[in-house]
């Protein structure tokens, strides 16, 4: 299949179950919300290495927002409602809390939820307070610059991890701009983020390798300089592979994300969620 003179391979990306969490971060501005959310996604590119993955995802208008002011979203994934918790616990107190004029509240209804605000207003050491709205539990920290509103409890929802794109090219510049305008892309999909980098990865990992206790390494079938010591998977005039992995709330927005060019598979080992090339672009007329 060819789609403007790129070739789309006719293969399927694997996808594994995950949970989500999605926060609501706003601030006085769209700046110091854009600021909370990037911290608070700081160091989570990989399940594999972090423990989780988190991307800010859209800008919010102050109009959907609990309390009126500019917003953003914040997507957070791991592999275990238990681990999500401890991350959310970690990153609003650690992250979110410490930026200036932020507050966090609960943006998705999940099967299970985690009682984060409930502990972090420990924090005020006995001066903080709480208030309930329309069923909802929020506490109020003092903190130098005001108060810290957090809502005592955020939902945690099974979602999916790990879908993924592989952009393959001649020219490492033009495929890494490719790269970046799929990731960008793929974090305007609502529901979705690219949890590394800019949204791209350089380095594709394959399941285990011949080093014990060593979960991933690098995919070597992508690499053009390992072209003369192993398989490969790249054309002979390819310089350059930069991946996109897509995490979301749900698979169908994964596969709405997932409309780009190549994706990487692991013969139907690492999850049951499979997304078909061919057929996400014949069923969403991208091909036409």
């Amino acid at each position: 299949m060819q789609i403007k003179g790129v070739t789309i391979e006719d293969t399927f990306a694997e996808a594994f179950p995950m949970w989500a969490s999605r926060l609501v971060i706003t601030a006085d501005t769209p700046h110091l919300a854009q600021q909370a959310a990037q911290v608070g996604a700081g160091l989570a590119t990989s399940i594999i290495g972090c423990g989780c993955e988190v991307g800010v995802g859209a800008a919010i208008d102050p109009a959907q927002t609990p309390d009126s002011r500019p917003g953003c979203e914040l997507l957070v994934f791991s592999y275990s409602p238990e681990k999500l918790e401890e991350v959310l616990f970690q990153r609003i107190g650690q992250a979110i809390l410490p930026s200036a004029t932020s507050a966090c509240f609960n943006g998705i209804a999940g099967e299970r939820t985690a009682k984060i605000g409930g502990k972090l207003r420990y924090f005020g050491d006995g001066f903080q307070s709480s208030k309930l709205l329309d069923g909802r539990r929020y506490w109020r920290v003092p903190v130098s610059d005001g108060e810290f509103v957090v809502e005592e409890s955020f939902g945690l929802a099974q979602g999916v991890g790990g879908g993924n794109l592989i952009l393959i090219g001649r020219q490492r510049n033009l495929v890494l701009a490719a790269a970046e305008a799929a990731a960008e892309a793929i974090c305007r999909t609502p529901g979705t983020i690219a949890p590394f980098p800019g949204g791209v990865c350089r380095s594709p990992s394959k399941i285990g390798a011949k080093y014990k206790n060593v979960r991933a390494s690098t995919n070597d079938v992508f690499c053009p300089t390992l072209r003369s010591r192993a398989a490969t998977k790249l054309p002979p005039e390819a310089e350059a592979a930069y991946e996109l992995v897509i995490d979301g709330l749900t698979q169908e927005g994964v596969g709405r994300a997932m409309l780009v060019i190549s994706a990487g598979n692991y013969g139907g080992k690492l999850g049951p969620y499979q997304f078909h090339l061919h057929k996400i672009l014949t069923e969403m007329g991208a091909c036409a």
